[in-house]
Order: C-alpha cells, then sequence, then structure tokens
C-alpha cells in the first residue's frame, strides 16, 4: 500500500511541475465574443491560458490557429465543449470561461 501511495505522489509531482500546460498554450489569432447587441464585442488577441468570459457571453468564434475550450466556471475546471479553429460556437448559458489547448 505505502508503495502505491508514493508512486502516486512521485507521477502528480511529475504531472504537476510539467511547463506543457494549458495555462502556458498561447493561439496565434483572435476570439471574439458576443454578448448583446447594447455591449461591443470582447476580443482576445493571441489569447493564453484561462480567460473569463464576459457576462451574457452569447457566441464565440475562434479565429486562432489553435482548439477553444469553453468552461461552465470561471477558472476553466470544468469539462468543456471544444470550437476548432475557424469556426464558431453558441456559448451554453452561465458559461464562466475559456482556455486555449497546448
Amino acid at each position: 500500500m505505502r508503495k502505491f501511495v508514493v508512486a502516486g505522489l512521485a507521477t502528480f509531482l511529475v504531472v504537476a511541475g510539467s511547463p506543457a500546460s494549458a495555462d502556458t498554450a498561447e493561439a496565434q489569432g483572435e476570439v471574439t465574443v458576443f454578448s448583446t447587441e447594447f455591449q461591443e464585442l470582447s476580443v482576445y488577441e493571441n489569447p493564453s491560458g484561462c480567460q473569463v468570459l464576459p457576462l451574457g457571453a452569447h457566441v464565440l468564434v475562434n479565429r486562432t490557429d489553435q482548439p477553444v475550450r469553453i468552461h461552465a466556471d470561471p477558472f476553466c475546471a470544468t469539462p468543456s465543449l471544444v470550437v476548432p479553429p475557424a469556426y464558431g460556437s453558441h456559448v451554453p448559458p452561465d458559461s464562466g470561461s475559456f482556455s486555449v489547448d497546448a
């Protein structure tokens, strides 16, 4: 039992310390978010890591070279909807953030 705990902890430390995480990815291009007719578009140039979506976000357009993930929480910790490059998606109600794939 003790061997498994030590091996699990060692694996966690290697993965947690890995520099290739979604927080360090940077996409080339822009992500545009439409919320309402009364708000300007939100434009994210060369986005990286986790970005909080504006209140009322309705449509996200991915004009980058990387997949973008839409998350339900503002910390990019929940399961996500993937939007490939050159595609768009309606943003599910109560979505809180988007992130760039590594």
